[in-house]
């Protein structure tokens, strides 16, 4: 069976049988965006052409946009066709458009509302969705208190039958008041079971494999702990600009915008103690748990750094610096890169410090995870038999080269005792014919069905804000921010960092 062809959704209690949704709808708001073209919308077809999707499946778009008769099924069908990852079926795509409605309107408008609940009440007798709805909140984070109060305003979050979820992407809030205040505004709305939070990077084959990883397997939870590990580095790294999100960008930073949800969570999935199971409640139990004990740095000044890409080489093209790319106010504070030690007061982590750092227009594209192990106690070799000899490492690859590497010390060929660094190296690619599903399809899939393992709770969103907040408050308080060329892998104050503590950065 080729990789296209196996269903990498299948149901998990029964390898045979596919998790297929109920009949429902997804109200996309913001559907002209690019995350909805790029993304959410070829995701949708890709869940119908896998058979995932119910034959009265609906898929609503609302915007201020005019579309004219079919303009917007096409538009639709446009994005489906250039983001697939499965193969074009007209077929699939003529039953999916069956269930396409566009309404169009304001936020602030009451009659567009109106045509939105009088749309959702005809898909509940021409589509047969039962009254199951899930609102996608696709769009800039000041625009969803309006688009929350008018839900409940029209009475849409609230049915006699089936029921009613709400989408949120990240940033959930860009402090910790202002997701408190999101949090409450939302949960005056809808149930904390109908809340789903977005963190695309928890959807992700390789991220959900930590858990495999540390927990199917005997021979790693023995060492997973201050008596060998040295520290943890966790590395979101990417080598384009902020291209067209300088609205966006200008606003927010880097630190919200990775460290915040994506590194953060990924620390807790790698510090966590082994749930009960794998359901909801017990996942997020142990990942609340990691980051109520999570502390910033005492000595912000010595373990971080922030910094802003100037003009330099990336990909064998000269590259303008951040403050000349278009949007960029004049004389921006914004950071393009950040780096943070982060302290775990547990017993398994008590002195083992997680290094977590991101940034645009770094050496490489690359997501990952290296667990660094302590040098081992005692070494009965001559000093230049080890001098290549570095720390037994165990990198988790996320993206884009999906795998795991362990790093150890071998004999080189030869009649002298020399040690030398090498990988052991497991690739996805290679291991399985199973094709990974997109991150977005295995979230869209989990919110109809109403699976909520992968989505962090408010209070998760809480604890990582107090984590980041005080990180933020030191750095607005510096007059000046510190550089670093495009195309190298961050500023000088980041080396510094480390070079604090005896370590330093990993080069991916």
């Amino acid at each position: 069976m080729t990789a296209e062809h196996v269903n990498p959704l299948r149901d998990p209690t029964d390898r045979r049988l596919p998790r297929i949704a109920g009949p429902c709808s997804l109200i996309l708001f913001g559907v002209t965006g690019d995350l909805a073209k790029k993304k959410l919308i070829p995701a949708v077809y890709d869940l119908a052409n896998r058979g995932l999707l119910p034959p009265g499946f609906a898929l609503v778009g609302f915007a201020r946009a005019d579309f004219k008769d079919g303009t917007f099924a096409q538009m639709i069908k446009k994005a489906a066709k250039e983001g697939a990852r499965t193969p074009w079926s007209e077929t699939v795509w003529k039953q999916l458009a069956a269930g396409i409605r566009f309404v169009p309107g304001e936020f602030d408008d009451d009659d567009a509302w109106d045509r939105l609940a009088d749309t959702m009440k005809e898909l509940d007798d021409q589509q047969g969705t039962g009254g199951n709805h899930a609102f996608y909140l696709s769009i800039p984070p000041s625009l969803f208190p309006v688009v929350v109060s008018q839900i409940k305003k029209h009475g849409l979050a609230e049915s006699s039958k089936g029921w009613r979820r709400v989408v949120i992407e990240k940033p959930f809030g860009h402090d910790l008041a202002s997701a408190v205040e999101l949090n409450r505004m939302v949960g005056d709305v809808f149930s904390r079971e109908s809340v789903f939070r977005i963190d695309h990077y928890l959807g992700k084959e390789t991220v959900q494999n930590i858990l495999a990883f540390r927990f199917a397997n005997g021979m790693f939870e023995p060492i997973w702990n201050n008596h060998y590990v040295d520290h943890v580095q966790i590395t979101m790294a990417e080598d384009i600009g902020i291209g067209s999100r300088a609205g966006y960008y200008d606003s927010i930073g880097a630190a919200r915008d990775v460290i915040q949800n994506h590194l953060l969570q990924l620390m807790a999935l790698i510090a966590m103690e082994e749930p009960v199971s794998f359901n909801a409640s017990s996942l997020r139990l142990e990942k609340q748990k990691i980051l109520a004990n999570a502390r910033p740095p005492a000595r912000m000044d010595l373990h971080t750094a922030q910094a802003q890409y100037v003009a330099g080489w990336a990909g064998g093209e000269k590259v303008r610096g951040y403050l000349e790319e278009e949007g960029v106010h004049e004389g921006s504070r914004a950071e393009t890169y950040a780096a943070i030690r982060v302290d775990v007061s547990t017993r398994r982590w008590a002195g083992v410090p997680f290094y977590l750092r991101t940034g645009k227009r770094l050496g490489r594209r690359v997501t990952e995870v290296a667990v660094v192990f302590k040098r081992a106690p005692h070494q009965p070799f001559n000093k230049n038999d080890v001098e290549e000899l570095g720390q037994n490492a165990l990198v988790m690859r996320i993206q884009p080269d999906e795998g795991v590497t362990l790093r150890f010390g071998a004999k080189v060929p030869g009649t002298t005792m020399e040690i030398r660094d090498v990988n052991m190296d497991f690739a996805y690619g290679g291991a399985f014919v199973e094709s990974s599903p997109e991150a977005y399809e295995r979230l869209i899939l989990d919110v109809l069905l109403g699976d909520p393992p992968l989505f962090p709770q408010h209070e998760e969103v809480e604890l990582s804000w107090k984590i980041l907040d005080p990180v933020i408050a030191h750095w607005k308080q510096d007059k000046e921010i510190d550089t670093y060329p495009a195309g190298t892998w961050g500023p000088p104050s980041a080396d510094a960092m480390m070079a604090r503590d005896g370590r330093t950065w990993r080069r991916p």
